[in-house]
């Protein structure tokens, strides 16, 4: 990779020298407000390219910036509506548990108030072929 950068390097260094050479005339610029010294156009096109490669590489970070903040934003949007789910369902069960519960101690408070309020049944224990007596 860095063979790669180093050839790519002295590629663009060839093109800018090539440039300035075959462009050697002198030109005057106007920047609106001032004017700067004449200088040789060759000059002139490789700082234009270069400042223009620079802003380009600035504004295209601040694009990916903001992409990457709206991507991050889709993200967490997800993830709390998934979250605002996940509360809610929790909530019910949470909800359908206490009516469980609830429903639990009202059979247990109805079958003692049932056993408290009914008589105790009797169980005969004695063998009735004992008592019986046979008649002849």
């Amino acid at each position: 990779m860095r063979f790669v950068l180093m050839i790519l390097l002295f590629v663009i260094f060839g093109y800018s020298l090539g440039l300035v050479l075959v462009n050697s005339k002198e030109v005057a610029v106007n920047l609106l407000f001032t004017q700067a010294p004449e200088m040789n156009l060759g000059l002139l096109l490789i700082l234009c390219i270069a400042l223009g490669v620079l802003i380009g590489m600035l504004l295209a970070l601040l694009m990916f910036k903001v992409l990457q903040n709206k991507w991050e934003i889709g993200r967490l949007n997800k993830e709390n509506k998934r979250l605002k789910d996940e509360l809610t369902q929790a909530a019910v069960e949470i909800e359908r548990h206490s009516l469980a519960s609830q429903a639990d101690k009202a059979v247990f408070v109805d079958s003692d108030l049932n056993a408290q309020q009914a008589p105790p049944e009797t169980v005969d224990t004695s063998n009735s072929d004992n008592n019986k007596k046979t008649i002849r």
